[in-house]
């Protein structure tokens, strides 16, 4: 009866132990890209959204033919002004 307990308990306790780590080895990724508008003093996601959003303006503007990290300064402030007037509609 006494081993029974024991190893009902050492289960129970091997279970505390490791639903942690198991919670935290599924959870979704965090943003890890946040850029700052400096014109319209707020910060963006650079997510797939941004991306996508990113890519349409380049269709729009062909001489913006480089990533958004390459750009200069004043061209990321146009696609900044850009993406204020067209925002998400979710």
């Amino acid at each position: 009866m006494y081993r029974k307990s024991l190893i009902i308990s050492s289960l129970f306790l091997s279970a505390a132990f490791v639903a942690p780590l198991a919670i935290t080895a599924y959870a979704a990724p965090q943003v890890s890209v946040r850029v700052y508008d400096r014109d319209h003093k707020d910060y963006h996601n650079w997510d797939d959204r941004e991306s996508k959003s990113y890519d349409t303006f380049r269709g729009e503007h062909p001489k913006y033919n480089v990533t958004f990290g390459k750009t200069r300064r004043s061209q990321q402030r146009t696609y900044w002004n850009w993406r204020h007037e067209h925002p998400d509609h979710d």
